[in-house]
């Protein structure tokens, strides 16, 4: 399954969920709803996996959680806010080099319209 297919599932699922449920749910609601259809469509998925930072060859373990990480390859941090803004781009960038991963989707339910919520973050040089 290539990239494109894979966020294209995982997008797919994201819309199925909005338009069951709508806006204004808890992000918890929306990670559990994604994490069950992600599962459905026979994808490999797990749900706040830690983030250790390494800091001078040293592994710390500050509570960083991945919201979700799909096949071992894409991050996807939900939210359920007013507007995405820079810190939230900062955030899953973060997660995206510390995983030392490339692609990240950083969903927003809370909108009237899915697609004006997700954002398709790129880390680096893939």
């Amino acid at each position: 399954m290539t990239m494109n297919q894979l966020t294209g599932q995982i997008i797919s699922a994201a819309i199925d969920i909005h338009k069951t449920l709508g806006p204004g749910l808890l992000e918890s609601a929306y990670k559990e709803c994604l994490f069950y259809e992600i599962t459905q469509r026979e994808l490999y998925a797990e749900k706040e996996k830690p983030l250790p930072l390494v800091y001078n060859s040293v592994h710390l373990d500050v509570g960083y959680r991945i919201d979700l990480l799909v096949e071992d390859k894409v991050i996807i941090e939900i939210k359920s806010v007013d507007s995405l803004n820079e810190i939230h781009l900062a955030q899953i960038l973060t997660y995206l080099k510390l995983s030392d991963l490339h692609l990240g989707l950083l969903i927003n339910f809370n909108v009237l319209l899915l697609k004006n919520g997700i954002k398709r973050v790129v880390n680096g040089y893939s």
